[in-house]
């Protein structure tokens, strides 16, 4: 059977302890522009403490994907190293060029490539790697861990809150959520993605109800499964974040495989929520 890498982008917010499959995952960052100087996402210069300094002294950040050259560098090692296929999953190529970059770079690798578009973001994303590790791992093919990955992700629901959609509308980002800007003022949106776009799930009238609805979404999504996997992502909310985790566990405790995960978002996605973001996404366990 051939030896199969795996390739992710920075977004995927991949638990800390990957275990046997952090020999097959290589990550590979987006770039994060303040002020006109790149950063690789996940430095200290993009630590979430200094995207929120960045953010609230209102200087000018923007994201950007890894460049082409890039990802063919990262396949390139890859075969060195013995490698003879290679999954490539990534953000939504909705929300980001990342998928692009990787299927250019695909052209000009010494061995195959499949680039999966998970038309997800965030732990959504992380879902779909460590599907398709697994399979890896027991000595499944590219082609059964791409199967696997997007199995997992067809069965993943993401829900988020945002304080304001200022931050969605500046990126570019807001898709058909754009239809609530004329009362952005009036309402506070809970947004889902769908077909990898960024879409209004419901508007609520105060931060509060929406929090509260928030939770009960997460629970919904995994009250009628036998397991599940629950990630708490924020940007610079740690409060919210623990009141989620503690109201999810008491609904789904029964349910939930393991810890859920809390984790603040790195700055590509924090860049494009702003500070206040919520978010919660549940998937079928492993």
């Amino acid at each position: 059977m051939a030896r199969v890498a795996i390739v992710t982008d920075s977004t995927a917010m991949l638990p800390s302890d990957l275990g046997d499959a952090a020999e097959l995952i290589t990550s590979v960052p987006l770039q994060v522009i303040v002020d006109g100087t790149s950063y690789d996402d996940g430095v200290e210069e993009t630590s979430p403490e200094a995207l929120l300094s960045a953010l609230d002294a209102h200087r000018t950040v923007t994201t950007s994907r890894p460049s082409p050259a890039l990802l063919a560098e990262v396949y390139s090692k890859l075969a060195a190293e013995g490698y003879e296929e290679i999954v490539s999953i990534h953000l939504s190529a909705e929300l980001s060029a990342t998928c692009e970059s990787s299927m250019l770079a695909a052209r000009e690798s010494p061995v195959p490539v499949i680039t999966v578009d998970t038309k997800l973001v965030g732990p959504g994303v992380g879902f779909a790697v460590m599907a398709a590790a697994k399979v890896v791992g027991r000595g499944g093919s590219a082609a059964e861990a791409r199967d696997a990955a997007l199995e997992r992700v067809a069965a993943t629901q993401s829900y988020f809150y945002v304080d304001t959609l200022e931050y969605l509308r500046r990126g570019g980002r807001i898709g058909a959520a754009a239809a609530l800007l004329g009362t952005a003022l009036a309402v506070k949106p809970l947004l889902t993605i769908e077909d990898g776009r960024v879409v209004p799930h419901e508007r609520v009238r105060t931060a509060e109800r929406a929090i509260a609805r928030l939770r009960a979404l997460g629970v919904e999504a995994g009250e009628d499964r036998d397991a599940v996997e629950v990630v708490v992502a924020h940007l610079g909310s740690p409060d919210r974040a623990t009141a989620m985790t503690e109201g999810l566990y008491e609904e789904l405790d029964d349910k939930i495989n393991g810890k859920i995960r809390v984790g603040e978002l790195g700055a590509v996605l924090g860049a494009h929520v702003g500070p206040g973001c919520v978010a919660v996404v549940v998937g079928p366990c492993l």
